[in-house]
């Protein structure tokens, strides 16, 4: 019997599953990283996600071998975050990270063999626990962004037309181009 060391939500076991289907395929080394994933892990409904477990798409502050600490997001691909703000979870690092707790400390094996030890600090963001307390406190939930206009008067949306600012006859013709 193994010993579970993370705790994954219906959705990023799902997402672990299809990686692993796909990177057998073509005998990646990251297979057994994600065998053991799947090995180790408790499922925790998305309903009853806590604030401090990293599922995908959370904000995680963690340090590697006692160094400076490191806040990212864990993202399926790099392709969804900006440059150096996203953590893959198709990186050994990402996948190890993901479904562990704040204050959890792992020492996880490298692709080369050497061992380093991974701590979660904090989770500052994560998005269940965070959609479920919208829920709780407004009754309903956010949809993203808030348009908030700002812009002087004298400016025009964009998309419209403006009008031509010289209407007397002055026009100096082509030659003034």
């Amino acid at each position: 019997m193994t010993k579970t060391i993370y705790c994954v939500t219906t959705k990023d076991l799902g997402m672990i599953e299809v990686m692993l289907l796909r990177r057998r395929a073509f005998a990646d080394p990251i297979v057994p990283v994600l065998e053991r994933k799947l090995s180790q892990s408790s499922i925790v409904p998305v309903d009853l996600v806590g604030p401090d477990l990293v599922t995908l798409a959370s904000r995680v502050t963690f340090c590697i071998d006692g160094g400076p600490a490191e806040t990212r997001t864990l993202v399926q691909s790099e392709t969804f975050a900006s440059i150096g703000a996203g953590l893959s979870v198709s990186t050994w690092r990402g996948l190890s990270l993901l479904g562990m707790r704040k204050g959890q400390s792992l020492l996880v094996e490298r692709p080369d063999g050497r061992n380093e030890r991974i701590v979660v600090e904090d989770v500052p963001y994560q998005p269940e626990a965070a959609r479920r307390a919208a829920r709780n406190v407004g009754g309903r939930l956010s949809q993203g962004l808030t348009l908030v206009h700002s812009a002087a008067a004298t400016s025009r949306p964009l998309g419209e037309t403006g009008k031509i600012r010289q209407t007397e006859e002055d026009d100096p013709g082509p030659s003034a181009a």
